[in-house]
């Protein structure tokens, strides 16, 4: 994921969400937004580029060493590039931590969205790897939980989401825009920020706010 890809993560990691979120509603889109359980461990963070899936299996009495295997392997098969987006399908362990982000964060993976959790979240946080999650716990995954089904689409909340759709995350929440209006999306949601800076000058020069909105169209 090289050249093109990068220059629109670049791009979309400067949008944000609530702006995405309108021209996404205004295209026809619906179901787009993941649950609003599911938060930044640094509310600066800004993430943005194309996903790529996965989800995973809860199962007590697994064998300890499969497990961890299972999961270094998923560490090398991530694309650099790739936002990685997790569907667990289980509430009670970690899906995210300290080595594993150090490891990805070296490979070039850009954020790990999860619908699940995340532990060692002070070292995580020094080192500035973009983990999104729905809760914290110090539970690992040994002996219980193998990832499984990689570039398939997942379900998160309403949202499905492909491989190759794109993720963008931020201190309001995660929206996946799909693969094939990434790039209108984009443009047009660029064009509605700068809309609002004309409003925002607007009414700090005066202008009544109703007036601002009629002239402009946008509020």
């Amino acid at each position: 994921m090289q050249g093109q890809p990068h220059f629109l993560a670049h791009r979309l990691e400067k949008c944000y969400t609530g702006a995405v979120h309108d021209v996404l509603r205004e295209a026809g889109h619906r179901h787009f937004g993941l649950p609003h359980e599911i938060r930044p461990l640094d509310p600066s963070f800004r993430l943005a580029g194309p996903a790529f899936t996965f989800s995973g299996r809860f199962e007590e009495g697994m064998d300890p060493h499969e497990t961890v295997l299972r999961w270094t392997e998923m560490l090398t098969i991530a694309p650099a590039g790739c936002v990685l987006v997790c569907q667990p399908n289980n509430d009670t362990v970690a899906h995210m931590g300290e080595l594993s982000a150090e490891t990805l964060k070296l490979r070039g993976i850009r954020g790990y969205v999860v619908d699940g959790g995340c532990r060692d979240t002070e070292f995580i946080l020094r080192i500035g790897f973009k983990v999104f999650c729905r809760y914290v716990t110090p539970m690992d995954i040994v002996g219980c939980w193998v990832p499984e089904r990689y570039g398939e689409p997942v379900t998160v909340g309403p949202a499905t989401i492909k491989t190759d759709d794109w993720i963008i995350g931020d201190r309001d929440g995660v929206i996946a825009i799909p693969g094939d209006v990434v790039e209108s999306t984009l443009e047009e949601t660029e064009r509605v920020m700068h809309t609002e800076s004309m409003v925002r000058k607007s009414i700090l020069a005066g202008v009544d706010p109703k007036d601002a909105y009629l002239e402009y169209g946008k509020f």
